[in-house]
């Protein structure tokens, strides 16, 4: 891993490490920022859910805020660390949606809290995409994707290569087959 990757991963995954700990710590603060969220889309996921599953999904903001500030810290931590950092960015990314929704300045906001409001979603903006850059990083080695269709390009140069040599041989050997046939004919003549 390179020095400057190291360190922009470690920067940016302070900034996870700070609010997830935060969330863990004193939920109460973000509760009625991310309630109307959760209002809204915790009876959708558990209504959705495989059954059995959906009875354990808290329904309680605060367990949900703690279990994504946690959910934060250790993503952050893969990111930084480079440990799973490509899942731990990918975490961070998902993490960062309702984040994203909560400060998004859509709705009925007062005017003088509305630059503020802007400030913050562009602020979690610019991180999300931070982020999913993060996500994206294969620290200059070819993606796996890559790597498969580079190795699925080789096995078709082989193949093209051994088919025509194979078609080489069996023209020649129809040539030789020829020969002896009018070989053995002119003895019968």
């Amino acid at each position: 891993m390179s020095l400057p990757r190291f360190a922009a991963r470690a920067m940016l995954a302070s900034l996870f490490v700070s609010r997830g700990l935060k969330a863990a710590r004193q939920p109460d603060e973000l509760v009625p920022v991310v309630e109307p969220l959760t209002d809204r889309l915790v009876p959708l996921v558990q209504k959705n859910a495989p059954s059995g599953v959906g009875s354990y999904i808290p329904s309680d903001t605060a367990t949900l805020v703690r279990i994504g500030g946690v959910a934060q810290v250790l993503a952050a931590l893969a990111l930084a660390t480079g440990r799973a950092r490509r899942p731990g960015a990918v975490l961070l990314s998902i993490s960062m949606v309702p984040q994203l929704l909560a400060s998004a300045p859509f709705g009925g906001n007062k005017a003088d809290d509305d630059g503020e409001q802007k400030r913050s979603f562009l602020t979690n903006l610019a991180v999300l995409g931070g982020v999913l850059l993060a996500s994206l990083d294969t620290e200059g080695k070819p993606s796996l994707a890559w790597r498969a269709q580079a190795g699925g390009d080789k096995v078709a140069a082989k193949t093209r290569k051994a088919r025509n040599r194979l078609a080489k041989e069996a023209k020649q050997a129809r040539k030789d087959a020829r020969r002896a046939v009018k070989k053995v004919e002119k003895k019968f003549d």
